[in-house]
């Protein structure tokens, strides 16, 4: 939020520290948001050994063919939860595209311009944060493609 601050970005932030909540769907759940606007932050490593960010809307999940695709890889996977501070800064479950190390090419659900804003992690376990994807352009640089498996 230190980011968003210094960048004069317009947005909002919410507090669910106070709850035991994990998942996404949960954490929309107590905010009292549609899952579809609550995104998730997810790091992935491509065949070439490069890094890539994805956000999702928190009940779905991201198709890695797609997402391969999208980035000019042939396959990409998840890195290891342990690998997560160390690459990014942060934890499993307070994972912000935000303020990482070092910037990854980032790409967006082609949902999330549904949505004049969405919210997505601040970067600590609890915290959201909500903005306009206008707004969000400001502080990172970042491609909307589809990106989730397809609901039958």
């Amino acid at each position: 939020m230190r980011l968003f601050d210094q960048k004069k970005i317009v947005y909002q932030t919410y507090c669910y520290a106070d709850t035991d909540v994990i998942s996404g769907i949960d954490v929309a759940t107590v905010l009292n948001q549609d899952p579809r606007r609550v995104f998730k932050t997810l790091v992935t490593v491509g065949n070439s050994g490069n890094h890539f960010v994805f956000m999702i809307p928190v009940d779905k999940e991201l198709d890695l063919k797609k997402a391969a695709h999208c980035v000019g890889e042939k396959n990409i996977s998840m890195i290891k939860s342990k690998e997560l501070l160390a690459l990014t800064g942060y934890i499993h479950g307070g994972c912000s595209p935000v303020g990482m190390k070092k910037p990854f090419r980032t790409v967006l659900d082609l949902s999330a311009s549904n949505f004049d804003t969405i919210i997505f992690s601040a970067g600590k376990i609890g915290y959201q944060v909500e903005t306009s994807l206008d707004e969000l352009k400001k502080i990172i640089s970042f491609d909307l493609e589809e990106l989730v498996i397809s609901q039958s």
